[in-house]
């Protein structure tokens, strides 16, 4: 299977409440359908993630962009993620930092990604 980005809409609970992919591992355009989701669930949207799935373990400057479009659409902070082939990092107050045990969500988007499970070792739960 070729790597691909995906991206996911994350509800309450860590509830899965929308997703689209791109046949491209370092790439995902923007589109239509993405925003009209984002918007139709803006109040229940908790955290926007995505695959690095070439890596790296970071926000691309096209991701910077797109979080602080957002941010500001919705008029309020939403949390983001990244799942990269070796870990996962997340926006959380303004700074990116490392999660140690990725959400029960991580593994299927890594699956999606074409990155079969990720790091092994790591425990499922909130993080």
């Amino acid at each position: 299977m070729s790597t691909r980005e995906v991206c996911l809409l994350i509800g309450p609970g860590d509830v899965v409440l929308w997703g689209d992919s791109f046949d491209d591992p370092l790439a995902l355009p923007d589109s239509r359908e993405r925003w009209e989701a984002i918007w139709s669930l803006r109040d229940t949207l908790v955290e926007v993630t995505h695959s690095h799935p070439e890596g790296p373990l970071g926000f691309s400057a096209e991701d910077e962009t797109t979080m602080a479009a957002l941010q500001v659409a919705l008029g309020r902070p939403l949390r983001f993620s990244v799942v990269a082939p070796d870990g996962m990092v997340a926006r959380v107050g303004g700074e990116d930092v490392p999660v140690r045990h990725e959400p029960p969500w991580a593994a299927p988007l890594r699956i999606a990604s074409g990155l079969l499970y990720g790091r092994p070792g790591l425990s499922r739960g909130a993080g």
